[in-house]
């Protein structure tokens, strides 16, 4: 209770600074923020550095526990009769109300709801419209690739959201690109395209070689939009909304879900699979109950994975969460190994190595930037401390 108590406090008085901490002190724990790394002080907030470091790791277990089990969920409806894409779409943001529960556990302060430049409820409703519809489409191209292609060959394609990413980040959000982030985007791609042209690949049974290749594109589309999306919700926090608070970033992440999820319903009415989902559960490999478990569980577990995305996105940075996504699908590869046993050839082998080269050329970038910054921060610490002691001996001098 104490240490729930004081992530709570944590929470709520770094909403009181808008989700960042200014102070540092001998420039430790580097933490990287949406507008730079900065140092959160620990003692400070009352929340001790073992505390801070169980909190992110409960979020990256959310994060990457949420993720693999979601998309294992998803091949298991296919694989047991399941074959409505829209009702595979729906499951991702149906479940978006459990996201209340941390919005209301965790109080948003007065300093940090008021804003002076506060946008109008109509431009706000048309970015979360605008965004939620966004969102729907992808979640569909995600359900039609998954569809079409195994859970190992599925993840490793979503892998190239990261170089996708980047490239969203430099032209929509300003990120420099590097020598190591261009690494990464071409040795991502290149994961990708190995995948893409393996004629070992294989889908699920009974998937012919051009349903594959649409499952392959629409993963590939849906990693892309994906990556846009986020950079586009970025924009929105800098643009529009001006700030990124915890209460802030999961109000943008409940509605968004609510919209699209509206839109998912009205697409499964429209194209009339909700006719056959009645039938769809008579005739489930498992069982009546195990559809029903299989879709709750689904839907909770995109959620749980929620929860951590947006946690972590508060705790530590933006990007710091998307890398963590990124590199949580390499979990998904192993792990649908060893529950639907796929195949893992040697390309699929040689696909995730390059993709962990990428991931580790990302991280290392931003590494590089977070250590730069953080020496700038001391350099200019220093000088406003030199400034102050010249101040104060001179206020001295002066009294003497």
């Amino acid at each position: 209770m104490e240490f729930c108590a004081s992530i709570q406090k944590a929470f709520s008085m770094a909403e009181v600074t808008g989700g960042e901490y200014s102070e540092v002190r001998d420039c430790e724990e580097p933490i990287m923020s949406d507008d730079g790394p900065l140092t959160i002080e620990l003692h400070l907030l009352k929340l001790g550095r073992w505390q801070w470091w169980i909190l992110v790791l409960i979020n990256i277990f959310f994060l990457i526990a949420g993720q693999a089990a979601s998309v294992l969920l998803g091949r298991f409806y296919y694989d047991q009769g399941g074959n409505s894409k829209w009702l595979s779409t729906l499951v991702q943001t149906a479940a978006f109300p459990i996201l209340v529960i941390p919005l209301y556990l965790i109080p948003s302060s007065q300093e940090a709801s008021a804003s002076p430049s506060a946008p109008s409820f109509r431009i706000l409703a048309s970015v979360y419209f605008f965004l939620g519809v966004l969102l729907a489409g992808d979640n569909m191209l995600y359900s039609t690739g998954l569809l079409y292609l195994s859970a190992s060959t599925y993840s490793l394609i979503c892998a190239t959201q990261l170089a996708f990413n980047a490239i969203f980040s430099y032209f929509l959000n300003s990120q420099k690109f590097t020598a190591l982030i261009l690494n990464s985007v071409v040795v991502l791609s290149l994961s990708a395209a190995l995948i893409g042209v393996n004629d070992d690949s294989e889908g699920p049974s009974g998937v012919s070689k051009w349903k594959y290749i649409l499952g392959f594109s629409c993963t590939l589309g849906a990693s892309a939009i994906y990556s846009l999306l986020l950079s586009l919700m970025q924009l929105s926090f800098q643009k529009v909304l001006k700030k990124e608070t915890f209460s802030v970033v999961l109000e943008m992440q409940i509605c968004t879900s609510l919209v699209a999820t509206c839109v998912s319903v009205l697409g499964l009415f429209a194209s009339g699979e909700w006719k056959t989902l009645h039938g769809e559960m008579e005739s489930f490999g498992e069982g009546r109950a195990s559809y029903v478990l299989t879709l709750v569980f689904t839907a909770v577990c995109w959620q749980v994975c929620s929860v951590g995305v947006v946690g972590l996105i508060f705790i530590v940075s933006s990007l710091f969460s998307n890398v963590i996504s990124t590199v949580g699908l390499a979990v998904t590869p192993v792990a649908s190994v060893i529950v639907f046993h796929d195949k893992m050839n040697g390309v699929k082998v040689i696909a995730m190595l390059l993709a962990l080269w990428g991931f580790a050329s990302y991280i290392y970038q931003n590494y590089l930037d977070d250590s730069k910054a953080r020496r700038m921060q001391c350099d200019v610490d220093e000088t406003r401390n030199d400034s102050v002691c010249s101040v104060d001996e001179t206020h001295n001098d002066s009294v003497c």
